[in-house]
């Protein structure tokens, strides 16, 4: 979502409250927020745009919901260093009584990166830096193992997770690469985010996760498939039911969980108007 709220950033606190209540209302099953410091571009919105810290504000909405699932889609990994952002996700997932999802990916904005002074290695670097945060976060939420955690670019003493999570945070990795990207979720997901351009694409993409699966003797069917649609819909009746139309073929694909965005000064007015997508959606499986 975008945090220019009509009202400006005094109303934000509040808007961002009636989100979640709105999100709740409409029977949905997760709210998501994105993992920036800067607007992004594919918002259409410049980068001077008001954007809020991922971890703070889904602190925040913990406290304003009380059953939907709440995390970053995605959580760059570069931003933080792995041992405490598994106590970051972990904090949420008490104070919210067991509700944290952990979304993770290999980070891609270069412009946030570099004017806030985060080290910004290549592609590559990245993506060992993904594994290994991967692999210490499974190992902060393994309550019998508090040892050591020695690799390539993270090195920790002890992995000391107390107290441990409610509920294990389901851990959501974004992204479609077909070579490390869906070969990581094959190996440490619980479930995929992938955009959705078209049927036909995602077919493709879960026919390569399943290839994955089978390369290291994971159950395809234990993945939840998640698409964020390249196209928005709007709350008016006819851009909802052709929404719903274009999910069938997704859904016929094994895709769990459709999430869409609201891109207005009042987002929680959006929520309200799409609402009667929600039904629709879960019709659909």
């Amino acid at each position: 979502m975008r945090f220019d709220i009509d009202g400006g950033a005094a109303a934000i606190a509040g808007e961002l409250a009636r989100v979640g209540e709105a999100t709740e209302a409409a029977g949905a099953t997760e709210l998501t927020l994105m993992d920036h410091f800067f607007q992004i571009a594919p918002s259409g919105l410049p980068a001077e745009s008001e954007m809020l810290e991922g971890y703070t504000s889904l602190g925040f909405l913990s406290a304003h919901t009380s059953t939907i699932s709440l995390g970053l889609l995605v959580t760059g990994v570069t931003y933080r260093h792995p041992g405490i952002l598994a106590k970051t996700v972990t904090t949420l997932d008490v104070l919210s009584g067991g509700r944290a999802m952990f979304g993770i990916g290999a980070a891609w904005y270069d412009r946030e990166h570099l004017a806030l002074g985060v080290p910004y290695p290549p592609l590559a670097e990245r993506f060992e830096r993904l594994e290994e945060t991967l692999q210490i976060c499974g190992q902060m939420w393994d309550p019998d193992n508090s040892g050591p955690f020695e690799g390539k670019h993270y090195r920790l003493a002890e992995t000391l997770c107390v107290p441990q999570p409610v509920h294990r945070p389901e851990v959501v990795i974004g992204g479609s690469g077909e070579r490390k990207t869906l070969r990581l979720v094959a190996q440490y997901g619980d479930a995929c985010n992938l955009f959705a351009d078209s049927v036909e694409g995602i077919d493709h993409k879960l026919g390569v996760l399943r290839r994955h699966c089978d390369d290291v003797g994971r159950d395809y069917d234990d993945i939840r498939k998640t698409i964020v649609p390249m196209d928005r819909p709007s709350p008016d009746a006819a851009s909802r039911d052709e929404f719903v139309r274009s999910m069938a073929g997704y859904a016929k694909l094994g895709v769990d969980t459709v999430i869409v965005a609201p891109m207005t000064g009042s987002p929680a007015a959006w929520i309200d108007g799409m609402a009667p997508v929600v039904p629709q959606l879960a019709d659909l499986g």
